[in-house]
């Protein structure tokens, strides 16, 4: 059964990235990236990612793990016309249900084959089956369309063709409170900041900070991040992170803002 969420749940999610070629660096991935930039724009939690090969038994166990834990799951890849394109395969086994060619779906293949020339081959058909019961979700790119079962999104691994689908699966996602955050570039080490940060954290329960090291050009320097559905809290938090960052410049212990 699809997570069950009350009205004031925050609402989670997790992304399934499937593909053999992605284990194997063959592929760059870029569609984990576009989703956490969608979802946390909506007000939705994303709190894990998994990657897992072309196996059927690899993607049921993850699917089953997956969809009993969180609101949304979102996968993407396997659903193509190649032999270990077994995604659609894999969500049905996972659901106990049984896979067809859908209607729907094979319509919509049809016009397009005939539409561009293109011969509607057994291989190319594959696209079209999917669990009994599954609802489609559009595809604007390619028409290969994905579909949804319970809560569950099962999409293209083509970055562009995923991205698109997202306008017609997100009219079906519940919204959150958007996470608000704030900033501070710290010209200084984490372990500068790493006791005071700390004292500021258990002070700002409500709000999460986190610190961000990277090679500046005049040495290290390090992001403080503090991020909250709550903005006073966010606001007070972030007051205190701001002075204690002037403190350690003026101490001495880092090299100073720039």
């Amino acid at each position: 059964m699809p997570a069950v969420q009350s009205i004031l749940a925050q609402p989670t999610a997790a992304v399934l990235l499937i593909g053999d070629e992605i284990l194997s660096g063959r592929t760059k991935d870029k569609n984990l990236g576009f989703l956490a930039d969608y979802l946390t724009a909506m007000g939705i939690d994303l709190k894990e990612a998994r990657v897992v090969a072309d196996s059927e038994d690899d993607i049921v166990a993850a699917v089953n793990a997956l969809r009993h834990r969180y609101t949304y799951v979102f996968t993407t890849g396997g659903i193509g016309p190649t032999h270990d394109d077994i995604t659609a395969d894999a969500i049905a086994k996972a659901f106990g249900l049984p896979i067809q060619h859908d209607p729907q779906a094979s319509d919509i293949l049809l016009g397009y084959f005939r539409e561009i020339g293109r011969e509607p081959n057994e291989a190319r058909m594959r696209m079209a089956r999917m669990p009994v019961g599954a609802s489609l979700i559009d595809n604007p790119v390619s028409k290969a369309p994905g579909f949804q079962i319970g809560n569950v999104f099962v999409m293209a691994g083509v970055p562009k063709i995923m991205n698109a689908m997202m306008d017609d699966v997100a009219r079906r996602l519940t919204r959150g409170v958007p996470m608000q955050s704030r900033m501070i570039e710290f010209r200084g080490g984490e372990g500068d900041a790493a006791k005071p940060l700390g004292d500021i954290q258990k002070a700002h329960p409500g709000v999460v900070i986190g610190s961000y090291p990277f090679q500046a050009a005049d040495g290290f320097a390090t992001n403080l991040v503090l991020r909250s559905r709550d903005e006073a809290a966010l606001e007070q938090a972030y007051a205190a992170v701001r002075a204690m960052a002037k403190d350690l410049t003026e101490a001495g212990k880092a090299r100073g803002w720039s």
